[in-house]
């Protein structure tokens, strides 16, 4: 039997089949079933087109969230946390090498020694002078020398470890894993902690100095883990916490965890590590009288032209 539905374009077929009487069921009950064509705009298609789409948009964003998420937590490992407090932040030393100069101290090391914790230690004071990095180890008459000593390691090819500027040229050299570091301009210099590159980049902008070396302390913290081990005499760079700098040198031979925990307990609040602890060089007092640090027999340095000196000189 065919019916006309006139809201429908298209004929509705009704097929009625009049099946055997079940028990139970009276007579003219019988079921009818009726097939609808469905039309054009019934059908569901589209809607699971637009469904898969929204579904692999989402995919999409999610995988780049994710990738965002990693690149992020990479970069902040690498370039900025540094798994300890930090004192003072890249910023605020800059601010510090900017600050105006008293001309008026006079050049001198001052010279003390403590013993803390057991540790035997001498502290050399800098006071009035200026810093510089030089690959020729200064000559003992030089009188505008008032201290010099090692500063970054360096491999058996002589390539320095670390991120190294001297005189504004930055060497080759991009490695920021050892995250303390010395910097200096023309007239100021300081130390600190950071993965970042902001007082390398300013030191070379500048003109003046920069390299890495080991954190011994961070905010009065000390390192949970040392890449040197045994006992050897160790030398550092210290800042209290009137931001005076000390060059600081053990009388014996110290682990470094030994020399780390003395410095905290003496009042330092950051040190690095700086290389050459049995290695020869000097200091002045007031008066330009020269003394001797380290052995005597080891002046000069075996490799002449190869080792970065820090030096200070008069202002």
């Amino acid at each position: 039997m065919i019916q006309h539905n006139e809201e429908m374009e298209k004929p509705i077929i009704v097929i009625e089949e009049r099946p055997e009487v079940v028990p139970g069921q009276g007579e003219g009950e019988v079921p009818t079933i009726v097939v609808e064509r469905a039309t054009e705009e019934a059908k569901p298609a589209p809607k699971r087109i637009r469904r898969r789409v929204w579904v692999m948009a989402g995919a999409v964003v999610a995988v780049l969230g994710c990738v965002a998420l990693w690149a992020g937590w990479r970069y902040y490992r690498d370039y900025i946390h540094v798994g300890l407090p930090i004192s003072v932040t890249s910023e605020q030393n800059i601010a510090k090498l900017q600050a105006p100069v008293d001309t008026q101290v006079k050049p001198e090391v001052v010279k003390t020694t403590d013993s803390i914790l057991g540790v035997a230690l001498q502290f050399y004071e800098m006071r009035g002078l200026r810093a510089e990095l030089s690959m020729n180890e200064p000559d003992t008459a030089d009188m505008d020398v008032y201290l010099y000593c090692r500063s970054a390691d360096y491999h058996k090819d002589f390539s320095i470890i670390g991120e190294m500027v001297i005189d504004g040229n930055q060497l080759e050299t991009v490695d920021n894993w050892r995250r303390g570091y010395f910097v200096a301009d023309e007239d100021n210099y300081t130390i600190g902690i950071a993965r970042d590159n902001k007082a390398m980049r300013y030191a070379r902008d500048k003109g003046g100095c920069f390299f890495r070396q080991f954190i011994l302390l961070s905010d009065r913290t000390i390192p949970q883990t040392f890449y040197l081990h045994g006992k050897v005499e160790r030398r550092a760079i210290g800042r209290m916490a009137n931001d005076k700098l000390y060059y600081i040198a053990t009388s014996h031979k110290e682990t470094m965890w030994d020399f780390a925990d003395a410095l905290r307990e003496y009042g330092f609040v950051d040190a690095i590590y700086v290389t050459g602890g049995y290695d020869y060089n000097f200091y002045r007092t007031a008066d330009g009288s020269r003394y001797d640090i380290g052995d005597a027999s080891r002046y000069p340095h075996k490799n002449p032209g190869r080792v970065p000196w820090l030096v200070f000189r008069r202002r």
